[in-house]
Order: structure tokens, then C-alpha cells, then sequence
């Protein structure tokens, strides 16, 4: 009888804590974490990179030696008659099995192949971390897109709620004559524009949440929120050509597509390959055993070994080799080219990083000033409307104005962090080290 109930609250225990586990707060670092365990397009990244390592075992299997077997039993039905005797059948077995071993000693194709799998591996390596780099920005975006979202639905319901009391307030003075009508109308305008902006923020709050759920894969609780008394530090080295100068070496794009240019150009010797002679090492050991003559039962054994070089020279094949060459240098100069714009736009998108840092942490002072005096003014225009040298239309202002400046600033807190990310994956050093970094600018809310 005591089970049962002990069971039950077993039960209950468990759903309390499954309940208490998707509730917790998840910060930044932890968030990333699970993206990493479960995001599809970077799972997807990771498989093809282990795709791609094969590309060196397959080029150095052209060098090594190719060794085969092969075994057979025939029967044989023989039907035989000559002139004036009678005809007579032999009925019989023929077993056989060989094995051969060939060792290129000269395949250029092969030699410069093996030099082509080397870069192609360079060239995978470089995309995977490159994705490993998108990952991070992905959930930081993802990650502050929800804060954002967040900051402006309470922007939204507290400016509501102010208005709210505007609207009571205003109501209550023209009822007592201290008001006309158009304070009434004007807050309750306000009120209904406001009520239609808290639809669209918790609109697009779950839509922010459900973009987040798509990559981590599950939902997660409330997430930690940037701690308002967070310095953001400006970026080191403090000039921008450093910056500029890492992100054209040093960008894994760059680094891919100068991989792929090294694929590119040993491809056409590979090609020019065609015209070369081989040479090889072939070696057979065979043995078959079958029917002596076709008047005797005896069986015949024969074996064969020879071992020797091949030399093939190609002399003509149809122009297939020399348009493949040319087809081969087209794709070099595409390359080329590909490397000289993945460079111009690492070098853009540095220095569009760089300026988002410096502007954003500039911005971020200006808005912080900006909402020490929009809460002066609003402070001074309650009092002017107390005193009667205010209208509620000036209070309403001064409200909307406090609400939309910290709004403002949040943005351009999150903006700012992101650009600080983004101008590390520009040069190719963005780790998980840079969210260990900043995570402590968040506290659990």
C-alpha cells in the first residue's frame, strides 16, 4: 500500500525538476553549448568536413599498389562425332583463380593528385572552421535578437502602463473641470496606439524565441540579460588597418578559396598528365585445372607466375586531353578571380566591423546621456502638468521619449557586442574563448 504513494511522489518530484530545468535561465556561453550539440546546419558542417578529410587517403591510394583476385569454375558439355563413328560426349570441370599486383612506378596524374587532395583537405578544413565561426555569430544574433525583443515588449507595456495612468488622470480632470477633453482623446489615443504596439512586440518576441529554438533545438527558459552597468571595451589593436591587413591573410574565406586556387592550378598539370606515359610493375600467380583430352578422364594442372613492367603511351585520344587543360586553366582564372573578391570583402567587412564598434561604443555613451536627460525632462514636465504650466500631450512625450531612448540603447548595446564578434571572425579568430569573455557582462534575470 505504501508504494504506490511513494511512487506517485516519485513521479511528482520528477516533473517538479523537469519543470525547474526548462524554467533556469540560460546565459550566452550556455546557449552556444547546446547550439553546438544540436544545431542541424552545423552538424551538417561537421559531416561534410569529415567527407572532405577522405579526399587524402583516396590521392595517396593512387600511389600504392592495387592488388586483385579472381577465381571461376566452369562446366563444360563437349559433343564430338567423327566420320563413320559414333558420337560421344566429354563432360567436364574447369577451375581457375589468379591473382595480379600492380605498382605504378610512374603516374604523374597520380603523383600530382595526391598534391591535389592535400590542399582540397587545407580547403575543407578552412570552410568547417569558417562555419564554426557563423555558428557563433548565428546564436549571439539569435541571442540578442531575443533581448532586443524583450527590452522593447517592456518598453512598450511600461510606456502602456504610464499612458494608462495619464488616460485615468486626464479623465478624472475634466470630469472636475481642471482639463478639456482633448488631454482625454489624446491619451487615449496613445493608449490604443500603444496597445496595438504591445501585439506586434509579443508577436515578434515569439517569433525572435522560435528563430533561437531552430537552432539550439529546444526551447530554453528565460535567457540572462546584458547587466546595465556593462563596459563595453573598445577593440585592440585600436586602429583599423591592423584589422584590414589580418582579415585579407588571415580570414578562413580567404584561406578556402586560396586552397581552392591551389586545387585549381595543380589541376592542369594533372590534366597535362594525360599526355605522359605510365609505367607500372604487374605481377600474376595463376593456376587452373580442367579435362587432359577429350578421350581420357585425366585432368590437366597448369600454373602460371610472371612478374614484369608495363609501359603505356598514349598517342591519341580524341583532343579529350588538351580540352580538358583548357577547361582547367578557365577554372584557375575563376579562382583568381574568386580569391581577389573573397579579399576585397574580407577587407569590407573588417572595416565595417571595426567602424561598428567604434560608432556603436560612441553611440552607446550618447544614449546613455541621452536617457539621464530624457528621465530629467520627464520628471520636469510631471511637475509642470502638476502645477499647470504643462499639458498631458508634454507629459506623453516626455514618457514615449524615456521609453524609446532605452530602447535605443539596448539596441545599440547588442549591436555593439555583435560588431566586436563579427570583427574577430573577419581576421579568423573568433572562438568560444570570445563568449567567455563577454558572458559575464549578463545576469540572470
Amino acid at each position: 500500500m505504501r508504494s504506490r504513494p511513494s511512487a506517485l511522489r516519485l513521479s511528482v518530484l520528477a516533473g517538479l525538476a523537469c519543470l525547474s530545468f526548462q524554467a533556469a535561465s540560460a546565459d550566452l556561453l550556455q546557449v552556444y553549448r547546446e547550439a553546438l550539440a544540436n544545431d542541424a546546419q552545423y552538424a551538417a558542417a561537421r559531416a561534410t568536413a569529415e567527407a572532405g578529410r577522405e579526399k587524402l587517403p583516396q590521392g595517396l591510394a593512387g600511389l600504392l599498389p592495387v592488388i586483385g583476385a579472381t577465381a571461376g569454375s566452369v562446366w563444360n558439355e563437349n559433343r564430338y562425332r567423327m566420320a563413320g563413328q559414333p558420337a560421344w560426349n566429354k563432360d567436364y570441370n574447369t577451375h581457375s583463380y589468379n591473382v595480379s599486383l600492380t605498382q605504378p612506378l610512374f603516374r604523374w596524374q597520380n603523383v600530382v593528385q595526391y598534391g591535389q587532395a592535400k590542399w582540397q583537405v587545407v580547403q575543407t578544413e578552412a570552410v568547417f572552421a569558417q562555419a564554426a565561426q557563423d555558428l557563433i555569430l548565428r546564436v549571439a544574433q539569435a541571442y540578442f535578437d531575443v533581448l532586443y525583443a524583450q527590452e522593447n515588449l517592456a518598453a512598450v507595456r511600461a510606456s502602456k502602463q504610464a499612458i494608462a495612468q495619464q488616460l485615468a488622470q486626464a479623465k478624472q480632470n475634466f470630469e472636475v473641470g481642471t482639463a478639456t477633453i482633448t488631454d482625454t482623446h489624446e491619451a487615449q489615443s496613445r493608449f490604443d496606439l500603444a496597445s496595438a504596439q504591445e501585439l506586434a512586440g509579443e508577436n515578434d518576441l515569439e517569433v525572435k524565441r522560435y528563430a533561437l529554438r531552430v537552432i539550439v533545438g529546444k526551447e530554453l527558459g528565460e535567457l540572462a540579460r546584458l547587466r546595465a552597468d556593462a563596459t563595453l571595451l573598445p577593440p585592440q589593436p585600436a586602429s583599423m588597418e591592423p584589422w584590414v591587413v589580418a582579415a585579407e591573410n588571415d580570414s578562413f574565406q580567404v584561406q578556402a578559396q586560396q586552397a581552392a586556387l591551389e586545387v585549381a592550378q595543380r589541376e592542369i598539370e594533372r590534366m597535362r598528365a594525360g599526355h605522359y606515359p605510365t609505367l607500372d610493375v604487374v605481377a600474376n600467380y595463376g593456376k587452373s585445372d580442367s579435362a587432359l583430352s577429350i578421350s581420357s578422364d585425366t585432368s590437366l594442372e597448369t600454373g602460371t607466375r610472371n612478374i614484369g613492367v608495363q609501359l603505356s603511351i598514349p598517342i591519341y585520344q580524341g583532343g579529350a586531353v588538351n580540352s580538358r587543360t583548357r577547361e582547367a586553366i578557365a577554372n584557375r582564372s575563376a579562382a583568381l578571380a574568386g580569391l581577389e573578391n573573397v579579399r576585397r570583402t574580407a577587407t569590407l567587412n573588417a572595416r565595417q566591423s571595426y567602424l561598428g564598434v567604434v560608432n556603436g561604443l560612441a553611440q552607446v555613451q550618447a544614449l546613455n546621456a541621452a536617457l539621464v536627460s530624457s528621465v530629467s525632462a520627464l520628471e520636469s514636465n510631471k511637475l509642470g502638468y502638476e502645477v499647470g504650466v504643462r499639458i498631458n500631450i508634454d507629459v506623453l512625450n516626455a514618457e514615449q521619449q524615456v521609453y524609446v531612448t532605452r530602447r535605443d540603447l539596448a539596441k545599440a548595446r547588442f549591436d555593439t557586442l555583435l560588431a566586436q564578434l563579427k570583427l574577430k571572425a573577419a581576421v579568423g579568430t573568433l572562438e568560444e574563448s570570445d563568449l567567455e569573455q563577454i558572458n559575464p557582462l549578463f545576469e540572470t534575470p
